[in-house]
Formats: structure tokens, C-alpha cells, sequence
């Protein structure tokens, strides 16, 4: 039962770190993939730490969520991606009226 809790965490958070790159990489579907291994992974690694109990399902989804992010960002700046970031767009700033001046 925690390892698909383990794969819906890296399935969105597989997807959310790969809308936050840009540039050419692997696609939607390999983020998504990227994140699932990666969640997984991390949910194994804080399994085999030997928690255990309702705490354990928490710790090692956390652990897991934040595998899967690591995991497919680094995965996307090694194959060339960068940050998206927005532009801010200027506003032009009004014209004062001779009686503020």
C-alpha cells in the first residue's frame, strides 16, 4: 500500500519538477518515469533506515517526494534544461501631472 502512495508522490512531483524546466530534455512521460524510479528509490532507502509504524508511511513518502524532485531536476540540468522562469513585464510608469511635479 506504500509503495503506491510512493508512486502517485513521484508521479506528480515527477511531473511538477519537470514543468519547472525548460529546454530540450525528455518530455512529460519520462519526467513523470524519472520520478516514479526516484520516489521509489528514496522510499526504499528510508524504508531500510528502520522506521516503522503510521510514521514510517509518512517519513518515507516525504523522503520519497523529495527523491523525485532531486531526482528528475538533476536528471534535466545534466542533459542541458534550465530553471523556467517569467519575465516580468515592465509597466510604464505614468506621466506626472504638472501639479505633483
Amino acid at each position: 500500500m506504500v509503495l503506491l502512495l510512493w508512486v502517485f508522490a513521484g508521479w506528480l512531483s515527477g511531473w511538477l519538477a519537470g514543468r519547472s524546466l525548460e529546454g530540450n530534455g525528455y518530455g512529460p512521460s519520462m519526467d513523470v518515469v524519472m520520478g516514479i524510479g526516484g520516489a521509489v528509490l528514496g522510499g526504499l532507502a528510508m524504508r531500510s533506515t528502520g522506521v516503522s509504524g503510521y510514521t514510517a508511511a509518512i517519513l518515507t513518502t516525504l523522503a520519497a517526494t523529495v527523491c523525485a524532485v532531486m531526482f528528475t531536476t538533476v536528471a534535466g540540468l545534466m542533459n542541458g534544461r534550465s530553471f523556467y522562469t517569467r519575465q516580468l513585464s515592465q509597466v510604464p510608469v505614468r506621466q506626472r501631472s504638472r501639479s505633483q511635479r
